[in-house]
This record gives C-alpha cells, sequence and structure tokens, in this order.
C-alpha cells in the first residue's frame, strides 16, 4: 500500500511531504464540467475532489490510497477558477480588491484496498487589502496569477495583498494539512 496524489500541482507535492515520506503523483484528468454548481460551495469542492479521485482510481489496479483535492476561491457565491488570460487575472484581482473572500479546498481521501472514501471541505475567509491598478498590473505582468484560481498565490507574490486570514493558511494554498491528517488517520 502506498499514497497516490492525483494532482501534479507543485504546491500539493511540496504540502504533502509534511505528511507522507513516499507517494506517487499521478495527474487527473477529470472533466470538472461535468460536476454542476447548485449553490453550495463546500458540496461543490467535494464533489470536483470526488470526481478526480475516482478518475484516478479507475486507472489503477493497486492497493494505494489516492489523495485528491480541488480550491476555488469565491466572493459571496460567484466562483472565481483559474484566469483565462491577463485581463481575466487583472479583473479578478480587481473584484478582490480591499474585500473579503473565501477560500474552499475539497480533500478526498480514497482506499483502494478498503473501498472507503472521505471528502471532507475546508474554508478560509482572506481578506485583502485595497489594490492600486499599478500593484495588479505589475503582478499580472509577473505571471503569477495566471495558474491560480483567484488569479493569486498566498505562497508567492500574491501573499502581500492578504491583509489578514481566519482558518488554515494551507487551504487557501491549495492542500489543508490538519485536515488531511486527520482524514488520513482515520483510514488506520
Amino acid at each position: 500500500m502506498g499514497f497516490v496524489l492525483a494532482s501534479a500541482s507543485e504546491r500539493r507535492k511540496e504540502l504533502l511531504t509534511r505528511l507522507c515520506e513516499e507517494f506517487r503523483v499521478i495527474e487527473s484528468f477529470f472533466p470538472e464540467e461535468k460536476v454542476v454548481f447548485n449553490g453550495n460551495l463546500e458540496e461543490y469542492v467535494k464533489e470536483l475532489s470526488l470526481g478526480k479521485a475516482k478518475y484516478v482510481a479507475d486507472n489503477l489496479d493497486t492497493e494505494d490510497i489516492i489523495i485528491a483535492a480541488d480550491t476555488i476561491v469565491a466572493i459571496g457565491d460567484i466562483i472565481l477558477g483559474k484566469p483565462k488570460d491577463k485581463d481575466d487575472a487583472y479583473n479578478m484581482l480587481k473584484s478582490l480588491s480591499g474585500k473579503v473572500h473565501n477560500v474552499y479546498t475539497g480533500v478526498t481521501v480514497l482506499d483502494l484496498r478498503s473501498k472507503k472514501i472521505i471528502s471532507e471541505a475546508v474554508c478560509t475567509e482572506v481578506k485583502f487589502s485595497h489594490l492600486s491598478d499599478e500593484e495588479i498590473l505589475s503582478y499580472v505582468d509577473s505571471g503569477d496569477p495566471l495558474d491560480k484560481a483567484g488569479a493569486y498565490g498566498i505562497q508567492g507574490l500574491g501573499g502581500v495583498f492578504v491583509e489578514r486570514i481566519e482558518g488554515c493558511y494551507y487551504n487557501v494554498v491549495g492542500l489543508p494539512l490538519n485536515k488531511l491528517d486527520k482524514m488520513l488517520k482515520s483510514l488506520v
């Protein structure tokens, strides 16, 4: 038995090393558009992470434990995914400027041996400072926001915009370590 991370995210790989000494990475190509948003953000991210875990599980013939996650940024019930381009990133950051938003991560642990599945959601509240157009444009030009939900990464250059958080920091990075640790321990 081993662990499989169903994600190619460098951030998730680095974070998982804090809980698992060894694991394999198998990127999930689950079609996220199959999950319909019904207005419940926590259920939505749990369904996304479950879909990613099952996609990888369907392609394995092992007794591994699969770990999958999906993170979204939301202002109210408006979801900010990864920006399509620089203009989209600019508009997302402009909408976050000076406001509180929520970061949701769905995490699924799927034990192929026991067939046990645990899906959880974690929410962290994040407050951004007011950002000038120059600050936003400079950050967008760095290229950093283009592969991140909500167009920023708290662990990188975008962290300077964060005035405060309430909740799990690692959730905002993309893998809530405390929640995942408890989930993994519950499998034993």
